[in-house]
């Protein structure tokens, strides 16, 4: 079942960046910059508990 949806997204991610390459860049750029967002705020947070001990 894994292997099956594995092998679904990669056609869909392939699909998409022949479609319509600009919009996956995008998308792309996006969800890189929320994930360095939450890194941060993670950080912040371990930071701030210890900070708190």
């Amino acid at each position: 079942m894994q292997k099956v949806v594995l092998v679904l997204v990669v056609l869909f991610l392939g699909f998409w960046m022949v479609t319509d390459p600009s919009g996956l860049a995008d998308t792309g750029g996006e969800v890189g910059s929320q994930v360095v967002a939450w890194t941060g705020d993670l950080f912040s947070a371990v930071i701030r508990f210890f900070g708190e001990l």
